[in-house]
Parts: structure tokens; C-alpha cells; sequence
């Protein structure tokens, strides 16, 4: 915190307003983060990147099943 002297109490007002106001944008940033976080760890979320694998897998899966009866 800083150390400022003022000369007047409406410096001491305007002081309070900024600081008042700044401690009102950390409470919304802290929100919004808070609720990116919940929304990134949704189960849907969670299961999206490992749908990816499954579908890989199910996919190199039949093709192998496949490939093998075109052999036959």
C-alpha cells in the first residue's frame, strides 16, 4: 500500500472512491474466474477430450475388423 498525504479531505473522498471501485473489479475478475473455472471442470468438458480418444479407438478398432475380413 502506499503512503500518500493529502490536503484536503475531498482527496481523501476520491481516494476512497477509487479504492472502493477497484475492490469492486477484483470481487468481478474473482466471479468470472471462479465460474470459467466451474464451467472448464463440467463433466462434459472433462469427457470431451477423452471422446476423442474413445472415438479413435472404436474407429482403428472396426477398420482393423474390417481390413482383416477384406484379407480373408
Amino acid at each position: 500500500m502506499r503512503k500518500t498525504s493529502f490536503n484536503s479531505f475531498e482527496e481523501i473522498d476520491t481516494e476512497l472512491k477509487v479504492l472502493k471501485l477497484q475492490k469492486n473489479i477484483n470481487k468481478e475478475l474473482i466471479r468470472f474466474n471462479v465460474n470459467k473455472a466451474k464451467s472448464s471442470v463440467a463433466p462434459k468438458n472433462l469427457l470431451g477430450g477423452a471422446g476423442g480418444m474413445v472415438q479413435k479407438a472404436v474407429l482403428s478398432f472396426v477398420i482393423n475388423k474390417i481390413l482383416k475380413k477384406i484379407r480373408r
